[in-house]
């Protein structure tokens, strides 16, 4: 975070300047049905394998945008294109609000949205929560111990799920020396450290940038490994890195940026995303958020998240840093229903004092869970061990134990991945605004995870139903209880059957839900589609 007069000078630089951030709506893909009867030429084959695997669709938010677009408004003039999201079909641009009106007359633009919230006749905005240092195989995991143990990763680790085959996405302000550093050597030489991009300043140098160090202590606890001093949460796991943060200002071009990284992502085949950073406030307050616009679909990035949700991508993200402050609440894109968001404890498993918290804006439970985030130990750019604090390391060390016991079953989607992470916390029945619902074990997420037995022969049928469907009881006459989740983990219906089995949700929406059918001895998932 910046001084107080820093952030005035640049405050009236921008009045000055009168410089504009826009998102610009585009109305077509002109080459949209050439590219979906192609869909090699715009994902990658391990994109559509997972996309495959968890029937998520390709659809035409797949489909690049129009590079004669971008290149007319590049080439316009007063008009500097910042960052482009083929999700949105939108690109955010720089300018005088003139000048990026004057955009309007182009036949290929079909709106405009201001981050200024004045310049429109509805708006949103953004910036937040990010995290500042303090100072200072059989697995030893040395000063790594405690944040490991806690979450019982080391239980998954002694099984071998260390994250391989899984693939994590690492969107940060910067990472130094992550491609010289003796505590990635491991991750470099098994070659799991796959590639990156700095979305910031155009580069695929992603090492370059030095005005922050954030991304490398974020990755050291995942990926970092030290022999006998310290091993993080996924050891073995993949890595691309982007940078999405300029650590120098606050401004709304850097959701933008993330929406970018995070397409890339799901071009690439990427199972998770890591994201360290949070928007809630800019440096121009013209383009700040308000704490009601927290609401889980207001934030440009919010909704970008959303939609890689659907996608099938896995976001991980620090719930925040304000829990002491005036702000309070979990930021944006954490407040996203599609978002597993991660609060903060001690490492003696109370709550941290910093760590933001939940309220009735948002949608879903926030945060989702917690780790440890005060004192946590990482490795920073000089190949270090030190303790920080902040959510933005309670987030990775979570994201690798997922990560770990992903692995045991690629299979499952993003939407059962989470609820099982949910369902093995601490305080699941009792969740609050402080902890969610609490520290998971990895230890109980495995038996979640695997403990789905022939024995229960739970067959469903019809299977789509427009709202009747049958459960196959187990012949021991044993009490079968059903709980159905919205894709988002809200848990929409529970029962006992004994001797009926019959269940009935007419009463839900057209969707995807999970059933969770079990017995005292056994249990099983089941993804229940209502037409």
């Amino acid at each position: 975070m910046k001084k107080l007069i820093v952030l005035f000078v640049l405050t009236c630089t921008v009045y000055l300047n009168a410089q504009q951030d826009a998102w610009v709506y585009l109305a077509d893909k002109p080459n949209e049905s050439t590219a979906l009867a192609n869909p090699l030429t715009i994902l990658s084959q391990k994109a559509l394998d997972r996309k495959a695997l968890h029937n998520v669709a390709i659809d035409s938010r797949d489909v690049p945008v129009e590079l004669s677009y971008i290149n007319q408004i590049k080439n316009t003039a007063g008009i500097t294109v910042m960052a482009k999201s083929k999700w949105f079909n939108a690109l955010h641009v720089r300018g005088t609000e003139t000048d990026i009106n004057a955009l309007l007359n182009l036949s290929f633009v079909s709106s405009i949205y201001f981050a200024d919230t004045s310049l429109n006749a509805k708006q949103e905005n953004v910036k937040g929560s990010y995290v500042e240092a303090e100072t200072l195989i059989t697995f030893n995991y040395g000063n790594a111990s405690n944040q490991v143990t806690m979450l019982n990763v080391d239980f998954l680790h002694d099984l071998d799920y260390t994250g391989q085959g899984v693939t994590i996405a690492v969107i940060d302000a910067g990472f130094p020396n992550v491609n010289t550093m003796s505590a990635f050597q491991r991750l470099r030489d098994n070659g799991n450290l796959l590639d990156g991009y700095d979305f910031v300043d155009r580069t695929s140098d992603v090492y370059a940038s030095t005005s922050s160090s954030h991304g490398t202590m974020v990755l050291s606890t995942m990926a970092g490994y030290l022999l006998n001093q310290y091993v993080g949460t996924a050891p073995d796991a993949s890595y691309y890195l982007f940078r999405t943060e300029d650590a120098t200002s606050e401004n709304p071009v850097e959701e933008s940026y993330w929406v970018e990284a995070v397409e890339k992502a799901d071009s690439l085949g990427v199972n998770i995303i890591n994201t360290s950073l949070g928007y809630t406030t800019y440096d121009n307050p013209n383009y700040s958020y308000t704490t009601a616009d927290m609401d889980g679909n207001t934030a440009f990035i919010t909704k970008g998240a959303n939609i890689a949700f659907e996608k099938g991508l896995l976001l991980v993200n620090s719930a925040g840093n304000s829990g002491s402050s005036s702000w309070g609440i979990v930021g944006a894109p954490a407040d996203a229903a599609g978002v597993l968001s991660i609060g903060a404890v001690d490492a003696s498993q109370n709550y941290a004092y910093f760590s933001s918290r939940g309220n009735a804006t948002q949608p879903t439970q926030k945060p989702d869970v917690v780790a440890q985030g005060q004192s946590s130990a990482v490795i920073n750019e000089n190949n270090n061990l030190v303790s920080v604090s902040g959510t933005s390391f309670s987030s990775p060390i979570m994201a690798g134990a997922i990560a770990c016991l992903w692995q045991k079953d690629l299979s499952k989607t993003n939407a059962e991945i989470m609820q099982i992470v949910r369902e093995s916390a601490s305080q699941y029945t009792s969740p609050d605004y402080f902890l969610g619902y609490g520290i998971p074990d990895f230890s109980t997420a495995y038996d979640l995870l695997t403990v789905e037995k022939n024995t229960l022969n739970s067959t469903v049928y019809p299977n789509p139903t427009q709202g009747l469907f049958y459960i196959k009881i187990p012949s021991d006459g044993s009490v079968v209880n059903v709980a159905i989740y919205s894709v988002l983990g809200d848990l929409v219906y529970k029962n006992n059957l004994d001797i009926a089995n019959e269940v009935n949700i007419s009463n839900l929406s057209k969707g995807v839900y999970i059933a969770v059918i079990s017995t005292s001895s056994s249990r099983k998932t089941i993804k229940i589609i209502k037409s």
